[in-house]
Order: structure tokens, then sequence, then C-alpha cells
């Protein structure tokens, strides 16, 4: 009840404090609101400084500034922004050349790649530039800085472009793959995502996998067969999960695919990449890729479609992840396949090489 005398609500203490767990929870609400809010004005501020930066290394290099107004322009041009602007931060001479340079970057690698496209297609992709990418603004300005400085293509700048973004990577962990050559591992697989998968996915499909996959937490007999491998992995579902990276969640083993009461199949192993939304279907080989590997996976990831698929969810993509793999069977066998394949391969010769010495000394023993 209230206090009559004080005139005080119930759920409120003499000191004016409020206890009303609805009153307690709605702060709590508002709080996180703020909160969030906070986030978004950062993330919108970063973005429209980066909408800046672009225009103004898009002016700097369309203009040909360096050509008009002779060498020294970049530096008068940041002396007298900063006379202008005393309290920016971001007109040193030096950043001010990097807005150039990342601007520069992306017009010389979209250049190299449009020369491989059609009249349309490559009018198309200079148009696109002119804007900044919208991936972009998720990313910070330093870590801009680092990519164009450690990259050496447009595949794998965006490669970690898109890692930022997606991951929230410090500029120490960002720097730190990118020496550690993340993207020749992860974007090393041979697939078909270009020609079955729209523009603005495939290269995010591409970065879902590496080659080779390391499987050296299983222990395995020297000779083994495909089953074997099989449950090994989900035996060890974990450091599979590891070793897939980050987003996968296992959906499960020969899960059934059922077409009708007389078609039903069995895949070797079904993931959901949680970020990318889409199905992920992999076929494991112990042994060395053969062409008919393809037309059954492509099948698998057609039933995928058809059978698992949401709204909302991405096409499904495929993998086979066999013993080895020659480029050119692969190339072809890939060729015509309207469904979006990869194939990798992995690698657990340590852990037989290990398992044999294993046998080898447990013989002595006996």
């Amino acid at each position: 009840m209230a206090d009559i005398e004080n005139n005080t609500p119930e759920f409120v203490k003499r000191d004016g404090t409020i206890v009303d767990p609805d009153y307690i929870q709605w702060l709590a609400d508002v709080k996180q609101r703020y909160r969030e809010g906070q986030a978004r004005a950062l993330v919108k501020v970063n973005d429209e400084m980066l909408r800046f930066y672009w225009s103004v290394g898009r002016d700097l290099v369309a203009l040909r500034t360096e050509t008009r107004w002779g060498a020294g322009v970049v530096k008068q041009f940041a002396m007298d922004m900063r006379d202008t602007f005393p309290s920016s931060t971001g007109f040193s001479y030096s950043n001010v050349k990097y807005m150039k340079r990342w601007y520069s970057f992306y017009l010389e690698k979209s250049q190299q790649a449009a020369d491989q496209l059609d009249g349309n297609e490559k009018s198309q992709q200079a148009a696109d530039l002119f804007e900044m990418p919208e991936i972009f603004g998720r990313v910070p300005w330093f870590h801009h800085v680092a990519i164009i400085s450690g990259c050496t293509s447009l595949d794998e700048a965006l490669f970690y472009v898109n890692k930022v973004a997606e991951e929230g990577w410090s500029r120490s962990k960002l720097e730190a793959q990118i020496d550690a050559r993340l993207f020749q591992a992860q974007g090393a697989i041979a697939s078909n995502f270009s020609n079955t998968l729209p523009s603005e996915q495939h290269q995010l499909a591409q970065q879902l996998f590496k080659n080779p996959y390391h499987f050296e937490f299983l222990s395995l007999e020297q000779t083994f067969k495909e089953e074997d491998l099989e449950e090994a992995l989900v035996k060890n579902i974990t450091n599979f999960l590891l070793e897939l990276g980050q987003g996968f969640a296992y959906v499960g083993r020969q899960m059934e695919l059922r077409i009708d009461d007389e078609s039903t199949f069995f895949p070797d192993l079904i993931f959901y990449h949680i970020p990318q939304k889409r199905y992920v279907i992999i076929e494991l080989k112990a042994v060395k890729f053969m062409p008919e590997f393809a037309g059954k996976l492509n099948f698998y990831v057609t039933a995928a479609d058809k059978l698992l698929r949401g709204e909302g969810d991405n096409p499904s993509v495929g993998l086979v992840i066999c013993k080895t793999a020659k480029s050119t069977i692969v190339e072809w066998s890939l060729q015509d396949i309207q469904k979006p394949l990869g194939v990798a391969t992995y690698q657990i010769e340590q852990v037989v090489e290990r398992t044999v010495k294993e046998l080898e000394q447990q013989k002595k023993k006996q």
C-alpha cells in the first residue's frame, strides 16, 4: 500500500528510490536502447567520415591533381584543410595520402578485374566505384589502411574487409591474420561460385572454406575408409567446427533427404552457416577427387535447396573434402555444374605417422 501520511506510492522508498520491478525492468530497457543508439551513432559517424575520405581520395585521383597543380598538391591540400579545421585530426599529410591511396587501390584492382568483363558490366563496375561500398562503413579507418598496405589483390582486400565487418576483428588481429596469409589458406579452394552465385555472394561463399583442412586432432589407422573418416570427424565435432571456422552449426550426419516414398538420400554431413544464412553440404572422400563426386554433390545441394532451405536463406553450397585433387580435373568437373560447389583437400599424414609409431611401441611392450 502507499504511504498515506507522506503520500508516497508503493515501491518507492522514503529517499525517493523506486524499487518497483516494472520500473526497474523499464529502466533497464531504456538503458539498453541508449547503448544501442550510441553504438549506431558511432557506426554512422565512422560511415560518414569514411564516405568523406573516399570522396577526397576520388577527387585527388579524378582531378589528376598532381599533374594539374604539381607534386606538392597533397601536402598543400592537407595544410589548407588543417588551417580551416584546426580541431580536426584527420588532415595530416600522411592521412590525406592514405585517402588517395585507399581509393587508388580499389580503382586499380577493379580496373584489372573489369578487363575480364563485357562492356556493360565494365561500365557498371566503374559506376559502382564512384560511391564507397556499403560494407566499408563497418570497418574502422585504420583497418582500411592496414588492408591496402598488406594486400595485393582485390579479392584478398575484400576478404579482410568482410572478416572485420562480420567478426569485429581488432586491428592487431587483422594485421596478424594478414601476416599469417589467412586469405591464401581460406581462399584457395577450387569452386564454381563466381558462375553459380550472385556477384554479391560468391566472394562470401569462397571465404567460407580453406584448403587444406587439417585433421591432426583425429586418430586413424594408416589405412582407413570414408566411413571411418566421417565417424571420426563426428566424434570430434567440436574440433571439426573449429577447423571449419566461425559461424558453422552442425545439423547432422547421413541426414535423410526424402524426395518421395521410394527416393531417399543421405549426404555425409550437413552444416548451417549462421552469418551467411545458408546450408553447407559436405561430402568426405578418402581417395583422390573423381568427376562423379561433383555430380552427386550437385544433386545433394539441389535437394537441400528444395527440402531444407527456408524463407530468407541464401542458396545452399556444397564442398567435397578429399585426399588429393588435380586442378584440371576439378575445373572441368565443375565447369557445367549448376549448383555452387567447391573442392578442398585434407591433411592427416602427421596423425597417421604418429598412430603407426604408437602401434609399433605397443607391439614392443607386448
